[in-house]
């Protein structure tokens, strides 16, 4: 697991000997990021062989923990709100499983690169949803959304850890540039949706 070592919060090594992560605040990768503290995001990468990469991603939430899973298990709703996705919708399965296709569109370079996933969902309330691609677009895409409360019980730290594998065309580098910089986006929209609901 992902454990970051007391460091500065700008450049941060995790225990784990074999990896080096990066760690970049909001303000790093999107211009549009308020410099309050309070709503950065951080982000670790780790690169594995065979071109895998594991990515972490979390932003403090004043809000409850229960407040916050109701807004990223609103499945069918978040494409209303998180950026970079163009629909998330459940289907229907014969394993009585909560099935999730969800479509995002990329702009790499001069293309336009338009992923799609299906993703097997695992709700452990209130403070996990584990995620599998079932079928798609990707060699590899499966993690997990973690609650927790912060420190102070003031709120809830909500992370993503994702393990993706790009398809065989597509630089590795270039995915997990632009997963940091859509993770950004997305946490911090989540973020925006939650203290739009507590109003």
């Amino acid at each position: 697991m992902l454990s970051p070592k007391k460091q500065s919060a700008q450049d941060r090594t995790f225990q784990d000997g074999a990896l080096t992560a990066e760690l970049k605040t909001a303000q790093q990768l999107s211009a549009s990021t308020s410099n309050n503290s309070a709503t950065a995001v951080k982000i670790a990468t780790e690169r594995r062989p065979e071109k895998e990469r594991r990515i972490v991603a979390s932003v403090l939430i004043p809000q409850p923990i229960d407040l916050v899973w109701k807004v990223i298990t609103d499945y069918e709703h978040l494409a209303d709100f998180v950026p970079n996705l163009t629909s998330s919708k459940l289907i229907p399965n014969s394993e009585g499983r909560i099935r999730l296709e969800q479509m995002g569109t990329q702009c790499f370079l001069k293309f336009k690169f338009c992923a799609r996933v299906v993703l097997d969902m695992t709700e452990q309330f209130p403070h996990e949803v584990g995620f599998d691609m079932k079928e798609g677009d990707f060699k590899m895409f499966k993690g997990a959304w973690k609650l927790r409360p912060d420190e102070d019980q003031r709120g809830t730290e909500l992370s993503y850890d994702l393990l993706v594998k790009p398809p065989r065309a597509m630089p590795a580098a270039l995915i997990e540039h632009h997963i940091c910089h859509n993770l950004t986006t997305n946490l911090l929209a989540i973020r925006q949706r939650t203290m739009d609901l507590a109003i």
